[in-house]
């Protein structure tokens, strides 16, 4: 029986990864396998190699052929070398750095939310801060806002400004009247 060592296609359309195993030749890609000795997962940086070296020494040595993307496989981790008998069998595998402890993350977190002031910590929702802005600064009254073409607006922006000064005048010289009037009674 021709044997072969190559990958498996698993996974979702869009994020395959894939299990290296030894197969007879003539099976489908997917179909039947003698026995599973590694995976790859090229969809995370870096990508996950994980090879059992014993196994994939034991099928080549018993003459099973890999195919070319296993043998780049185990070119990478450096089973290819130690078959070969080239230097280079620590291979050139990277892997990621080991995320710390879900405890240890909580901890952090729970640190740094300490540390933060307690006053302003939470947001208001939108309408609630138009309340409380509204609270906080009185609108005093707006004269209504007229929608018109050019010289209308301009007419009309002209007449508020007049009546403006004819209520401010009388009132001026009310209290500028008054003002002599309580020095005499005194």
């Amino acid at each position: 029986m021709a044997t072969k060592i190559r990958l498996m296609r698993m996974g979702k359309i869009r994020t395959p990864f894939y299990r290296i195993v030894v197969t007879d030749s003539r099976k489908a890609r997917n179909g039947l396998s003698i026995e599973e000795i590694g995976r790859y997962v090229p969809g995370q940086e870096p990508s996950i190699i994980e090879v059992n070296s014993e196994r994939a020494l034991y099928w080549l040595g018993v003459g099973a052929q890999a195919s070319e993307a296993v043998e780049a496989i185990l070119k990478v981790t450096g089973d290819w070398q130690k078959f070969k008998g080239l230097p280079g069998t620590e291979g050139t595998l990277r892997v990621a750095a080991p995320k710390p402890h879900k405890s240890v993350a909580y901890e952090a977190a729970v640190k740094s939310a300490m540390d933060e002031p307690k006053e302003g910590a939470t947001t208001l929702k939108k309408k609630a801060q138009e309340k409380l802005a509204a609270k906080a600064n009185p609108v005093s009254e707006v004269a209504p806002v007229v929608e018109a073409s050019e010289p209308e607006a301009v007419e009309a922006v002209e007449a508020v400004e007049a009546v403006e000064t004819v209520v401010e005048t009388p009132a001026a010289e009310a209290s500028a009247a008054e003002a002599p009037a309580e020095a005499a009674a005194e």
